[in-house]
């Protein structure tokens, strides 16, 4: 078993609408409460940061089984969109949606795009970040994939 250990400095004024920074080794912002929240909305926030962390993990795990499958790849993108919830002073991450658009090279074949649309579900259940928060947060998919015409 090989352990990676990541590790972040977290500085906090005081408060509830003050603005703290974070620094890690290649990640350095500030961060505060947003302004859904009534918060100062300065930097990133939590809320930001999960729904990074679930879409860049997602992404990163597609595009290596497309490599790994050798799909004739053309572009790739995604938007994802966090949905939580402040009910009686409770706040709650309900849902995170990914919505991957990946579209094939012109000549790849209905075998490809069946395999891409496999591949597409199968990242979000091997994606780290997925696994960590799944029976927490529903995760949904909602992608676009398509052969260049």
């Amino acid at each position: 078993m090989t352990l990676h250990h990541f590790h972040l400095k977290a500085d906090w004024p005081g408060g509830r609408n003050n603005v703290g920074y974070i620094e890690s080794d290649k990640l350095k912002t500030k961060v505060s409460i947003p302004k859904e929240m009534d918060g100062p909305d300065v930097g990133t926030n939590p809320d930001e940061m999960l729904l990074g962390a679930a879409a860049t993990c997602y992404i990163i795990s597609l595009a290596a089984m497309i490599e790994r499958a050798d799909l004739p790849l053309h572009e790739m993108d995604m938007d994802s969109e966090g949905v939580v919830d402040v009910t009686d002073g409770v706040i709650t991450y309900k849902k995170i949606i990914h919505k991957p658009r990946v579209v094939l090279k012109a000549g790849a074949t209905e075998r490809h795009l069946r395999q891409l649309n496999r591949l597409v579900e199968k990242a979000e259940k091997s994606c780290m970040i997925s696994r960590a928060i799944e029976g927490n947060v529903e995760l949904e998919l909602q992608p676009d994939t398509s052969v260049i015409s």
